[in-house]
């Protein structure tokens, strides 16, 4: 026979996020816009067109010097990294593009 416990609920101290106000509030923006890897092609990640943000991406990972991986590491990372962060803040119409568009970035790096 088992006895169910109830646990005690602790409050939990607020979280930096909650307490950080509005300027740490899209730190995943500042990322996308001043990351040390890509510099970025302005509103990239908004095309339509899946095949020009993979192009794009590929033309910044190969410009770029401070880049730690390969030109497709960096570029493949960047796209998930703005996937990931959008979440539900992502249409899903975009979303859709930005998955074809890592099909099409593997697809210019031969990597299909």
């Amino acid at each position: 026979m088992k006895r169910s416990r109830k646990r005690a609920t602790r409050s939990k101290p607020p979280s930096s996020k909650a307490t950080a106000g509005h300027s740490s509030r899209r730190w995943s923006a500042k990322v996308t816009k001043h990351s040390d890897a890509l510099d970025l092609e302005h509103d990239v990640f908004r095309s339509k067109d899946p095949r020009k943000i993979a192009l794009s991406l590929k033309h910044s990972a190969e410009q770029s010097k401070r880049r730690k991986g390969t030109s497709y590491q960096s570029a493949m990372s960047m796209l998930n990294f703005y996937i990931n962060r959008a979440g539900k803040n992502l249409p899903p119409m975009q979303k859709r593009i930005l998955e074809r568009a890592k099909d099409e970035l593997r697809g210019v790096f031969g990597r299909a």
